[in-house]
């Protein structure tokens, strides 16, 4: 088993963030995830960089400004509670982030190399979805996924590289089910994508259960209990299920990019694990 893919809470803070895990700190080359938690009246400047970002508000409200641009977000009580709006910010601008109640903030990354506007993203218009049934069922808030095949061009969100989604699994449930992957590139089937998964508990006593098992000889190799603010990294591999304990939701953010020509999510599924799959 390789530990390093677990970033137990606490271990991938640096500076502001409780969470900071960069290409650099993560072993590869294109996805970041950062959580900033702001006390009352707190405010926080970053350089996007190379990178694209989305401002998503874990917990709580703030405004974004972007190059002197003002974003209002109203947030939401928690990431249980509802979809949230969010900010993109632009690779090569300067940003703000300040709040007055204070909040949990996620700020999930992307190298690339289109420079697009800075644009607000409201809640509304986030498509949600249930996926699976029984106790594989589970909510994904697709705020910017890539737009499946034949989807309406009004799905997702744009973005240069940046795929990243919401998805809250009710306790008891198995999600992230079937095991699937995207490490190799295959035209119209699998695209590569480095994952982030970034966990919170509704009650932060809980825990969950994450695994990943190879695709590859000495391919990422991982069983782990995740608790509330705990992080994985995915440079490769089958990954899933995640498992919510019972009576304890489990929330997680993904955050994917990749080399691929086309911003894509296309993933395989472990063969051994489909059949009876709804």
């Amino acid at each position: 088993m390789t530990s390093r893919l677990h970033l137990p809470a606490g271990t991938a803070a640096r500076g502001p963030y409780a969470v900071d895990i960069d290409p650099s700190t993560a072993g590869w080359d294109h996805c970041a995830l950062r959580v900033l938690d702001l006390p009352p009246g707190g405010e926080h400047r970053f350089d996007s960089a190379d990178a694209e970002w989305v401002v998503l508000p874990l917990a709580g409200a703030c405004t974004v400004r972007v190059d002197g641009e003002l974003f209002e977000l109203g947030g939401r009580a928690s990431a249980f509670s509802s979809v949230t709006d969010f900010v993109y910010v632009p690779r090569d601008a300067h940003a703000q982030i300040a709040s007055g109640a204070g909040g949990r903030f996620a700020l999930a990354g992307a190298k690339c190399g289109r420079r697009l506007p800075a644009r607000y993203g409201p809640a509304p218009e986030v498509p949600v979805e249930t996926r699976g049934s029984g106790d594989r069922s589970r909510t994904v808030r697709n705020f910017a996924a890539a737009a499946p095949a034949g989807a309406d061009e009004r799905y997702g969100f744009a973005c240069d590289r940046l795929i990243a989604v919401e998805v809250v699994t009710p306790g008891g449930h198995w999600s992230s089910y079937p095991p699937h992957k995207h490490d190799e590139h295959r035209p119209g089937t699998e695209s590569v994508l480095e994952e982030i998964y970034y966990y919170e508990i509704q009650d932060p006593r809980g825990y969950a259960y994450q695994r990943i098992s190879p695709s590859r000889p000495g391919g990422a190799d991982l069983l782990a209990e995740v608790r509330h603010g705990d992080a994985v990294l995915v440079p490769d591999g089958w990954h899933g299920p995640s498992i919510a304990q019972p009576g304890h939701d489990l929330y997680y953010l993904n955050v994917m990019a990749g080399p691929g020509p086309e911003r894509e999510w296309r993933i395989s599924f472990h063969p051994d694990h489909t059949e009876g799959y709804a």
